[in-house]
């Protein structure tokens, strides 16, 4: 039991954010638009309460996207390789990201070339359900995703790909609708809604988060840059060209310090 005075670290910071029924009323209270503490507060608790609070506090459906990148804005080498373009900070923030969500997004060909687990596993907090855009059903059984049980995954594949073999216990299989040879990033929202999903992290890969930032679905944008020159390889975001600056978008953004990263939290619903 904490006094009102007493400091309030990071630990208890994110034990607010990750479980805000459990947060002391009269040391610290999510508000609207941020956070309201009574006592003193660490400078590494502020910053991450200013950074996360808008998140929790984001009324109804949320839609979040996340990106790690190099200055060159760059996501990997022309191999695929991109262990570990962003430092072990960054890592935190995205398994913090990961725990503030009900489900967190990614494309097949993320799965199949980084075989993620997709848990939170640096910080404590709960596990979001995975979930897998593979609308050609080309995902393999052998996948960490499809194969290992620490959390729920959803399998997103079109209608009438034939998937590979049958579903572990922990995996629901669902079709949607193909657009041109993909889901439509609205639709796939919406059926995460129906199961509950409201919140939702897109995590990679860059064609991913690109075809959900064109069609308009998404609140916030997460951008790690890392001090990191790279010189080649994929793109973070690839979005269809524009003529001129004045149809380039420019969101409200913030900065924040992830060790020795930069993180650019991009609110998508507001223009400066």
């Amino acid at each position: 039991m904490h006094s009102p005075d007493a400091l309030l670290t990071l630990d208890d910071a994110w034990q607010a954010l990750a479980l805000p029924a459990t947060a002391s009323p009269d040391r610290l209270r999510l508000t609207h638009d941020g956070w309201e503490a009574t006592g003193p507060v660490a400078d590494d608790a502020r910053e991450l309460l200013d950074c996360l609070a808008p998140l929790v506090s984001h009324p109804g459906r949320l839609a979040l996207a996340q990106l790690g990148q190099s200055l060159d804005g760059r996501i990997a080498t022309e191999s695929g390789h991109s262990h570990y373009i962003n430092g072990p900070a960054s890592r935190v923030h995205l398994h913090r990201l990961r725990a503030l969500v009900d489900a967190v997004v990614v494309g097949a060909g993320t799965a199949c070339d980084d075989d993620p687990l997709l848990t939170v596993r640096h910080v404590p907090g709960r596990q979001p359900v995975r979930v897998i855009l593979d609308p050609r059903g080309r995902a393999p059984a052998r996948l960490r995703l499809l194969r290992e049980a620490q959390a729920a995954t959803l399998h997103l594949v079109g209608e009438g790909a034939l998937a590979d073999g049958p579903v572990a216990e922990h995996v629901t299989r669902l079709c949607l609708p193909l657009v041109d040879g993909g889901f439509a990033p609205g639709t796939v929202l919406e059926a995460l809604a129906e199961r509950g999903l409201s919140r939702v992290l897109v995590e990679g890969g860059g064609i991913t988060v690109s075809r959900f930032l064109e069609a308009g679905v998404l609140d916030r944008l997460h951008v790690l840059v890392a001090p990191l020159l790279i010189g080649s390889g994929r793109p973070g975001l690839a979005m269809t060209p524009i003529a001129t600056l004045d149809q380039a978008r420019r969101p409200r953004a913030r900065t924040f310090r992830c060790g020795d990263d930069t993180l650019f939290d991009l609110d998508l619903l507001a223009t400066r």
